[in-house]
């Protein structure tokens, strides 16, 4: 993932050409958006806009307003914010879907002049958005369908012997992992890594980069997500869930497997009582957090400045953004 070249670096003409884009990452409930905002508010105050642009892979989705914790009229404070509830929850959002729209947005703000705000947790779309996509051409059916229908032991003893490098990289367990590299490598003709190398539609090296990761404490973290699943129970989440049913869409489609949703719908059906759809909704958010946790810590490079607690001098942490 791109890197951020400090103001002493050399390099500091060239990356000083380039526009601004601001990067809060956080885990769910971190309080990247409130701090989104407040970064947005310092900037106004020099008499610089500011957009908020969503890189939250839940909050893109129209149906989810309560259970993505998109943020309110209120809470946006008169920031544009850009992305927030865009797709039909009817339609996929990928990567590659989202970085397509990001990047225009972003250059839409830069051409007026502005400094666009980026505020998500979700690691694919932020990786596809700096760094590219591999261009990988559309899987043959034939080819996708036989592999998808191989145990797992099988399709990971085929990658051994088909792409041994990308199988010691994964685990034998790791079935939809696995099943992509044999997949791509049959019906390409290529390993996965030829396709990775070969990374495309980046911004990363346009951009200067000032980023800021989000890492409260993780008992904090666990209480707020707790707290946060409770009251979207009682604001709405029930009806965006039935909503939703009503709808019948496709339950592999990715609006119908956010958290929350699968535990609600449960409840709804008449599977499990209110307070363990409760349980089972804070359990799924914790669990999201703590691998949104993990991965903020070990994946983006690592000057990347990371908060460890709740209260911190936003101004001081993005000091060269709020200078130029």
């Amino acid at each position: 993932m791109s890197t951020v070249t400090s103001p002493e670096s050399p390099g500091q003409e060239s990356q000083d050409a380039r526009p601004a884009l601001a990067l809060i990452a956080g885990p769910t409930a971190s309080g990247k958006s409130a701090c989104a905002v407040r970064l947005a508010q310092a900037l106004a105050r020099q008499g610089r806009a500011a957009t908020v642009i969503n890189a939250d892979s839940a909050q893109v989705y129209a149906d989810l307003a309560v259970l993505s914790a998109r943020p309110s009229v209120e809470e946006m404070a008169g920031i544009p914010h850009r992305l927030f509830g865009t797709w039909d929850g009817a339609e996929t959002c990928s990567a590659a879907d989202w970085a397509v729209r990001a990047r225009a947005e972003i250059a839409e703000v830069h051409r007026a002049g502005g400094v666009p705000v980026l505020v998500g947790g979700t690691g694919l779309y932020l990786r596809t958005l700096l760094d590219g996509i591999a261009p990988i051409p559309p899987i043959d059916p034939a080819v996708r369908d036989a592999v998808r229908a191989m145990p797992v032991a099988q399709a990971y003893q085929a990658l051994q012997a088909e792409d041994p490098e990308r199988a010691a990289a994964l685990g034998p367990n790791d079935a939809a992992r696995v099943a992509r590299a044999l997949e791509v490598l049959r019906s390409t003709g290529q390993p996965l890594s030829h396709w990775q190398a070969r990374l495309e539609g980046g911004i990363g090296h346009a951009v200067t980069l000032h980023p800021l990761i989000l890492l409260s404490d993780r008992a904090a973290l666990y209480q707020r997500c707790d707290a946060r699943f409770a009251r979207m129970l009682h604001q709405g989440a029930i009806e965006e869930v039935r909503a939703l049913l009503s709808r019948q869409l496709d339950p592999a489609l990715p609006v119908m497997r956010a958290i929350g949703v699968p535990e609600i719908a449960a409840h709804l059906r008449g599977e499990s009582t209110l307070e363990q759809a409760e349980s089972r909704g804070s359990q799924a958010t914790r669990n999201y957090a703590k691998r949104q946790y993990t991965w903020l810590r070990h994946q983006p490079p690592q000057d990347w400045p990371r908060i460890t607690g709740d209260t911190f001098d936003l101004e001081h942490v993005f000091e060269t953004l709020l200078r130029q």
